[in-house]
């Protein structure tokens, strides 16, 4: 169910007109890039449709100063607020699970997929099924239906554009011309805060030690994810979807400096890398004007002032969640989609003092192994089953902290 104030209006792509963007999660950190980059080249981007889960007051802010045409809040319960806030104004209003998918099917040049968790994949699949351009940041959508999503964008005939530092840095220096010749491709991460910490201090972490990321400012579930290195699990399975490269050819770095965002390895021996500032406007100003590049507000950096890059190998001991990743990456079907599941109940769980640290990965591990102890991990042959899947992985979870 969900509610709209009126039908859309398709949009029509001049050449030479501003480029419609659609932000998918508009109220959170992708979000504020993206509506940074954007009101910094009005002569190149002009914003057609904005969503949020139920942050009406920052949504009906963004979609007033950017000038969106449609405006939708997730969560139903907020659409007399919405409609409240936007009154006056020449902007439509929706809200629900619907109203957002209608967003994301909207004609738009670029829409960026921006929502955080399993509910971002619903509406990813809706805007390339109608023909969009994808920008896409919800990790989810590749973790736990993958195969539906590089499906649809191979029918589209259009890459999906990464918004993901790493990933991003991937794009810019995979040679797509040359792929047979790449032998492997490196992601790296910062270490989060616990980077130094021993097995059982980091087990015993704080919930405000835990939210302290060394380099970006983010949402408590992905900065969660970041300090136990979940994070970067997550972008390999991505990767393998991304890139069509098996397990052993996806490598992980630790890269305190977070410089060198990715890297791919090619069969002449060139290690191909791309380096930036920890500033997730990079990206989103690589996607916006991608097949192109244009000038965007986004921070420099001084090879002189840094001075050294340093490198260490990934302790998979003391974070177990990168070795639980790889696992269900390399057993594939819907394994990873019952890891991300449990990782969403268990880092809500850390947040919310139930938990311990150390507790978030023992409950990864423990709903994983229930289900391969019941042969319940095949692929899922439809968003529907991707989704009751995502559902019943959560009520194991839940059952477990009971």
């Amino acid at each position: 169910m969900s509610k709209s104030s009126s039908a859309g209006t398709p949009l029509e792509s001049l050449k030479g007109a501003p480029k419609s963007i659609s932000v998918l999660g508009a109220s959170g950190s992708v979000g504020d890039s993206a509506l940074d980059i954007i009101a910094g080249s009005p002569d190149r981007y002009q914003v057609n449709a904005l969503s949020a889960n139920r942050n009406v007051e920052k949504l009906a802010r963004a979609a007033i100063a950017s000038g969106a045409r449609f405006a939708v809040v997730a969560d139903e319960s907020c659409y007399g607020d919405l409609k409240q806030a936007l009154a006056g104004h020449d902007i439509e209003v929706g809200a629900g699970s619907d109203a957002v998918e209608e967003a994301a099917a909207r004609p738009a040049d670029i829409v960026i997929g921006a929502i955080v968790g399993a509910a971002g994949i619903c509406p990813t699949l809706a805007a390339l099924k109608a023909g969009n351009q994808v920008a896409l940041a919800n990790k989810e959508a590749l973790v736990c239906a993958g195969d539906l999503v590089m499906a649809e964008a191979a029918r589209l005939g259009k890459p999906i554009l990464p918004v993901d530092s790493e990933h991003s840095a991937i794009f810019q220096v995979y040679e797509r011309d040359n792929r047979d010749e790449i032998s492997e491709i490196v992601l790296t991460a910062s270490g989060g805060p616990f980077r130094t910490w021993d097995k059982e201090a980091i087990a015993s972490a704080s919930i405000e030690q835990a939210l302290t990321h060394p380099n970006f400012s983010m949402g408590s579930k992905i900065t969660i994810d970041s300090a136990s290195m979940m994070n970067k699990g997550l972008e390999l399975i991505e990767a393998h979807h991304l890139y069509g490269l098996p397990s052993d050819r996806l490598k992980v770095v630790v890269h305190p400096q977070q410089i060198i965002h990715g890297l791919v390895a090619y069969s002449d021996g060139s290690l191909l890398a791309q380096l930036g500032a920890p500033d997730m406007r990079i990206p989103v100003a690589h996607c916006l004007a991608w097949p192109e590049r244009a000038p965007a507000n986004t921070d420099r950096i001084s090879l002189v002032e840094i001075a050294q890059f340093t490198f260490e190998a990934p302790d998979s001991e003391r974070f177990p969640c990168l070795r639980l990743a790889r696992l269900a990456l390399e057993t594939g079907g819907s394994l990873p989609n019952i890891l991300n599941a449990a990782n969403e109940i268990a880092v809500a769980a850390f947040l919310a003092g139930e938990i311990a640290f150390g507790g978030i990965a023992r409950l990864v591990e423990a709903v994983m192994d229930d289900f391969m102890r019941r042969g319940e991990t095949g692929a899922a042959g439809n968003v529907s089953d991707v989704l009751a899947l995502d559902q019943s992985a959560r009520a194991v979870a839940r059952g477990m902290l009971r």
